[in-house]
């Protein structure tokens, strides 16, 4: 499993480039999707920062759009150096090369720890936060004996599985994706798991700016983050309404293996794993199930970006082109509905070119009048 390879593959983002990035993915109404188009079609974060303003307005803002200033990039810069973190961006050597494959993937993840463990193939192992304690046990087995394989494991930080997943693998190697800041770990007495992980051989990363306390809706986007960054997902005792599944979910929907343990009908923590079995995940009842199920994917080049996926290109011949005329910008707004629609869908549907299509999208998101759904559709917000 030598993917020695994977880590020099990427360009260093210059400091001034790393600023101007923290500050368009700080900025309202920027996402990790926004932030790559805007890129994408004006080549560079600081010429997207400064047509900020301007595409708001075109899209029907009701209000100037908060655009976050140097000094604001800069102070957050310093608070993480002074937490011992940096900030990897997703063309850079050490972002997770799964990750980066994703859509909405962070154009930034802030990271503390030993940044070399991204260069391991990963596997994610989640499950319940009140788990039994066979549940905590065989998580820990799954963990010590894919960690000693070669691989790193990724988890979310939670009690229970998670807890468990993150303490059989500090030697080996462990990734823990946080819904909050660096500096805001949650549960709180998982403090010391953290420490113990970032001093070691594991890094902590968040998308979420220094100072974030978590909220309900953080929790399913660093769900995202652990199926993205995973070869495949391992279910530990999972309820049939719980944040596992919605990992599971995200792993599938990436196109991951996802490994399912099963468990008592009697017993609602293994709900939710039945049912994934039921829906094709792989039974797992040893670690060796999973070890077999990733073997013929665990190879060099997977690290290799797909062909289809467009990363941020820095310092690139600008995009700039003539504004929408007025006419293009009322058919694309009339195609939209509530109801997501695909890009293309959208293309065909009013005869209008894909880079003046995705130009308008651009408007109304800026404008907070977009709403992105996962798989790339798109839809208007109701008013």
């Amino acid at each position: 499993m030598d993917d020695r390879s994977a880590r020099t593959r990427g360009i260093a983002l210059t400091e001034k480039q790393r600023i101007a990035w923290l500050r368009l993915i700080r900025s309202d109404n920027v996402g990790p999707v926004t932030f790559r188009e805007l890129i994408n079609h004006f080549g560079s974060a600081e010429t997207a920062l400064d047509m900020l303003p301007e595409l708001s307005r075109r899209g029907g803002a009701s209000r100037s759009i908060r655009v976050a200033s140097k000094a604001e990039a800069e102070r957050e810069l310093e608070i993480a150096e002074r937490h011992g973190a940096t900030f990897i961006g997703i063309g850079e050597p050490d972002y997770p090369p799964l990750l980066r494959q994703i859509d909405g993937a962070p154009p930034l993840l802030a990271a503390k720890g030993n940044r070399k463990v991204t260069s391991a193939p990963a596997v994610g192992i989640v499950g319940a936060r009140n788990a039994s304690i066979s549940g905590m046990k065989f998580a820990g087995l799954v963990a010590r004996d894919i960690g000693r394989a070669g691989y790193s494991i990724v988890s979310g930080l939670a009690r229970g599985i998670d807890t468990a997943a993150h303490r059989a693998s500090l030697e080996t190697g462990t990734i823990a994706a946080m819904a909050g800041g660096l500096d805001k770990p949650y549960p709180p007495e998982n403090i010391g798991l953290l420490n113990e992980l970032t001093d070691g051989e594991g890094l902590a990363v968040s998308e979420m700016p220094f100072g974030w306390e978590p909220r309900a809706r953080d929790f399913p986007r660093r769900n995202r983050l652990i199926a993205g960054m995973a070869l495949g997902l391992v279910v530990v005792e999972a309820a049939v309404r719980s944040g596992s599944l919605i990992t599971a979910r995200n792993a599938a929907d990436f196109g991951r293996l996802v490994f399912a343990v099963p468990g008592s009908p009697l017993d609602l923590r293994c709900e939710g794993t039945n049912g994934l079995l039921k829906d094709g995940a792989t039974i797992t009842t040893t670690p060796e199930d999973v070890l077999e199920g990733l073997r013929p994917l665990a190879e060099p080049d997977l690290f290799s970006p797909r062909p289809d996926v467009r990363e941020p290109a820095e310092d690139t011949p600008s995009a700039l082109r003539l504004p929408p005329s007025d006419g293009d910008r009322e058919r694309i707004a009339g195609a939209l509905s509530q109801v997501p629609a695909e890009i293309d869908e959208i293309i065909r549907h009013t005869g209008i070119d894909a880079a003046t299509v995705y130009l308008v999208l651009l408007e109304l998101d800026l404008a907070g009048r977009l709403q992105r759904h996962a798989g790339g559709g798109v839809s208007i917000m109701p008013d």
